[in-house]
C-alpha cells in the first residue's frame, strides 16, 4: 500500500475526528436546527459521490459491453443496497419508535446513535477501498484526483457525523475525554472497511466495476433510509433540503475541478 493509498484511506477518518473534537469547543448540544443543515449537506455530498467518483466510474469501466455497459453497474448497485438492508435488520441502528423514545434509558438511545454512525461509515470506507483499488489496477474512468475527491468529499461529510455521536454522548454528561474517544471509534471502521476492501478488489480487478456500484448503492441506501428522514423530520425541513442542495453542488465542483 503506497503513500498516496494510505493518504486517501485516513483522509474520511480525519473527517469523523474533527467533527468529534467539537466537544472540547461547545459546550451545549447541538441544536435541531443545526442538525438538520448537517444531515442535509452530508446527504448531497454522499448522492453526488455516489454518481461521479463511483457510478460513473462503473460505467465508464464496463463501456466494451455496448449496450449492455449498464448490467454491472445495475446489479452492484442493487447488490449494495441488499447488502445494507440485511445490515440494517441484523444490527440495531437509529430508527426508534418516538412514542417510546422516552422511555428508552440514555444509554440505549446513545448505544443506537453510535452503532447507526458506525453502519453509515462502512459503505464510506468501502467507497474510498475500492476506489482506489482501482487506481494500480487501471481501471477506466478512476483517476487519482477523482479518488482524492472522493475521500475529500467523505472527509466533508464525516465531519458533522463525528459532531452528531459525540455531542449527544456530552448531553449524557459524558466526560468530554470519553465523548471525544466514541466519536473516533465510530470512524475507526472505515479505514478498516477501506483496506479489507482494497485487498478483495485486488484479487477480483475484472469486477472492479460491480465493486464501484456496489459501494454506490450501499451510500445511497444510508442517503435514502437514514439522512433524508432525519433532514425532514419536523419543522424547518427546507433547512436541510438547503444544505443537501448545498452539499450537493461542492462534491460537484470538487470533483470537476480535481478530477
Amino acid at each position: 500500500m503506497n503513500i498516496q493509498m494510505t493518504e486517501g484511506i485516513l483522509i474520511p477518518f480525519l473527517g469523523t475526528t474533527l467533527g468529534a473534537a467539537m466537544v472540547f469547543f461547545l459546550k451545549k448540544q447541538i441544536s435541531g436546527t443545526v442538525q438538520k443543515a448537517l444531515t442535509g449537506f452530508a446527504a448531497g455530498v454522499m448522492v453526488a459521490a455516489s454518481f461521479w467518483s463511483l457510478l460513473q466510474p462503473a460505467l465508464e469501466s464496463s463501456s466494451a459491453m455496448g449496450t449492455l455497459s449498464f448490467l454491472p453497474a445495475s446489479i452492484g448497485f442493487l447488490i449494495g443496497i441488499g447488502f445494507l438492508l440485511l445490515l440494517d435488520v441484523i444490527i440495531p441502528h437509529m430508527h426508534m419508535d418516538r412514542q417510546n423514545e422516552g422511555l428508552q434509558s440514555g444509554f440505549k438511545r446513545t448505544t443506537k446513535l453510535i452503532l447507526a454512525v458506525t453502519l453509515h461509515n462502512i459503505p464510506e470506507g468501502m467507497a474510498v477501498g475500492v476506489v482506489y483499488a482501482g487506481l494500480p489496477a487501471g481501471s477506466s474512468g478512476i483517476t487519482a484526483a477523482g479518488a482524492l475527491t472522493l475521500a475529500l468529499g467523505i472527509a466533508i461529510q464525516n465531519f458533522p457525523e463525528g459532531a452528531i455521536v459525540s455531542m449527544p454522548l456530552l448531553a449524557e454528561r459524558m466526560p468530554k475525554n470519553r465523548t471525544f474517544l466514541m466519536g473516533v471509534l465510530s470512524g475507526a471502521v472505515e479505514p478498516i472497511a477501506a483496506v479489507i476492501t482494497i485487498i478483495a478488489a485486488g484479487l477480483v480487478t475484472p469486477v472492479m466495476p460491480y465493486f464501484l456500484a456496489f459501494a454506490a448503492g450501499a451510500m445511497m441506501y444510508v442517503v435514502v433510509e437514514e439522512l433524508i428522514p432525519e433532514m425532514s423530520e419536523g419543522k424547518h425541513s427546507n433547512i436541510g433540503t438547503i444544505a443537501f442542495a448545498l452539499g450537493f453542488v461542492l462534491m460537484m465542483i470538487l470533483d470537476v475541478s480535481l478530477g
